[in-house]
């Protein structure tokens, strides 16, 4: 199956959820959705993204078609914590 362009775009800060996170707006194999991560996660995802030559919306289909939690965000903080504990050595904490 053939992936649409993906986007996104950072949101104002008056459209954040909550204090010390970042919303951002993006398009996933062609569907708008919105998804709120503290800034340390988003720097995280963009390292991720970066070392494995994607762009930010594509590692996030990525990790959304083969998510086992039932949100999206937990799904993206669950795959950045288990890269760096993968990066660490630490695969007996890889979930």
């Amino acid at each position: 199956m053939e992936q649409r362009a993906l986007k996104t775009r950072v949101l104002p800060p008056e459209a954040s959820p909550a204090p010390g996170m970042d919303k951002r707006s993006l398009t996933i194999a062609g569907h708008r959705t919105s998804l709120a991560l503290e800034a340390e996660f988003w720097d995280g995802l963009e390292e991720i993204a970066a070392q494995r030559s994607l762009t930010l919306p594509r590692l996030i289909a990525e990790i959304d078609r083969t998510r086992t939690a039932t949100n999206l965000a937990s799904a993206v903080r669950l795959a950045v914590l288990d890269h760096y504990r993968t990066r660490a050595g630490r695969a007996d904490l890889v979930a």
